[in-house]
């Protein structure tokens, strides 16, 4: 089966979408990364292949997020207390953030 057939991808009549912004950004990121040399095309399937099957019912784009945060700690890009404190603070920002509005970090 193709990616492109899977139910988990989100997609409309034309095919795979991004149904959130960050969504795109994470997209985004993980080619960057891969332009970089932080990661190899065949190292990212593998990565990406095992958090889709380690929680089949997680969203599509959070697996991807799961693994480019795997990755980019286990290449030294950014370590678990960094990646930590990150989350921290887009929570506390999203939290500070009215209804409607961008997220700013800030905000928290």
């Amino acid at each position: 089966m193709k990616l492109a057939d899977s139910d988990r991808l989100p997609k409309d009549a034309d095919g795979p979408v991004f149904a959130e912004p960050w969504e795109a950004q994470a997209f985004a990121m993980a080619v960057k990364l891969n332009e970089a040399g932080v990661f190899g095309w065949s190292e990212w399937a593998e990565t990406l292949g095992a958090e889709l099957k380690a929680e089949p019912r997680r969203p599509y784009y959070e697996s991807w997020l799961a693994a480019l945060e795997k990755l980019v700690q286990a290449k030294g890009v950014m370590s678990e207390a960094e990646r930590l404190a990150r989350v921290d603070a887009w929570d506390r920002a999203a939290k500070a953030t009215p209804h409607g509005k961008p997220i700013e970090l800030s905000r928290g």
